[in-house]
């Protein structure tokens, strides 16, 4: 059998996690602490070198898991970043994945390179490795698309929600308040949710709840 070996640079392959969810109508990212040069000590997305044996997809999760505990979740690439200088070691090419999940069905277990694993509200984050803050900034980007075109953020709601529960958790992730007549109309109008018939009830004015279309 022929094997074919050119001589031109060989740039190394990783991918990085950009793992939201929302807490408190805030949104939040995981990071991890670098326990490893370079930038050892400072916060990072979980991620990390592709293996020979291995897909895109299936490093991504591995890292994942390997760095967070989190293990199970549906990740999707979004972007690659090339930039020839955004790692100080050497020529770095990363593919980006996202996923919007609850914080309350994963368990935190930093490993591996990351000695430490914490969720961290977008509105103040602290300083990133590399070039993450960009990765994050594009990933909040297209998660905000994503929203627009699939009912992810009914995982983060429970079994029969309001209309404002709902909203709040798109503001979360827009990072901006919307018009609620029109939020109201948009997202009735996509028949992902449908009312119960019950109404819920407390000091304010009672609200019809929705579940599930």
């Amino acid at each position: 059998m022929t094997q074919y070996c050119y001589d031109y640079p060989r740039p190394a392959v990783t991918t990085d996690i950009c793992l939201f969810t929302v807490v408190d109508d805030d949104l939040r990212i995981l990071l991890v602490r670098r326990g490893l040069e370079p930038f050892k000590g400072a916060w990072a997305l979980p991620g990390g070198f592709l293996q020979e044996n291995e897909t895109l997809d299936q490093c991504a999760a591995r890292e994942l898991q390997e760095e967070t505990g989190v293990a199970g979740t549906h990740l999707e690439a979004f972007a690659t970043f090339s930039e020839p200088k955004r790692d100080p070691r050497y020529r770095v090419v990363t593919a980006a994945y996202f996923a919007l999940v609850p914080a309350t069905d994963h368990a935190l277990q930093s490993g591996s390179d990351a000695d430490d694993a914490q969720w961290h509200r977008m509105q103040s984050l602290p300083k990133l490795a590399f070039d993450h803050a960009d990765i994050i900034t594009a990933a909040r980007g297209a998660l905000a698309g994503k929203l627009d075109r699939e009912p992810l953020v009914l995982a983060l709601l429970p079994a029969r929600f309001t209309l404002t529960q709902i909203q709040k958790v798109y503001e979360a992730v827009e990072g901006q308040p919307l018009d609620k007549r029109n939020f109201r109309r948009a997202i009735l109008a996509k028949g992902w949710i449908r009312e119960t018939g019950a109404m819920e009830r407390g000091s304010r004015r009672p609200a019809m709840l929705y579940e599930r279309a």
